[in-house]
């Protein structure tokens, strides 16, 4: 998967704002001012943070060689997914969907409901394997 193919998706999911707090080089996703996703190059290949499930987590780590702990974040909650290998281009949109679906999740509950009811818990959830 490419740079542009990774944001294009990441910028389609409802609400999904693009920032650049830690400088041009790494494009920050959030949804109501939290983050879901980190987008930048490691270790010289295109990588993506990813919020996850910790029991999730470690599972893919197992499964995958693309999928390591997070780099530079709480390496319980985060995954570091390298996009540019062999990792299954839908597997990287599930764990995308499951890092945004845990962060709506935890939203306050006024944004969380506004939420389910513009788009619905189908759309909002659907990267969810433990609801």
């Amino acid at each position: 998967m490419n740079y542009d193919k990774l944001v294009s998706y990441l910028n389609e999911l409802p609400e999904s704002e693009l920032d650049y707090p830690f400088g041009p080089e790494v494009a920050v996703f959030k949804v109501k001012h939290k983050m879901f996703a980190l987008v930048s190059n490691y270790q010289n290949r295109l990588s993506v943070n990813l919020k996850c499930d910790p029991q999730e987590a470690l599972e893919l780590r197992d499964i995958f060689d693309d999928v390591i702990a997070g780099y530079h974040m709480n390496k319980r909650h985060w995954n570091t997914v390298f996009v540019d290998g062999d990792l299954p281009e839908g597997e990287v949109f599930r764990q995308i969907d499951a890092s945004f679906a845990l962060v709506v999740k935890k939203l306050p509950s006024v944004q969380r409901k506004a939420m389910e009811l513009a788009y619905s818990p189908q759309l909002l959830y659907k990267g969810l394997r433990y609801p």
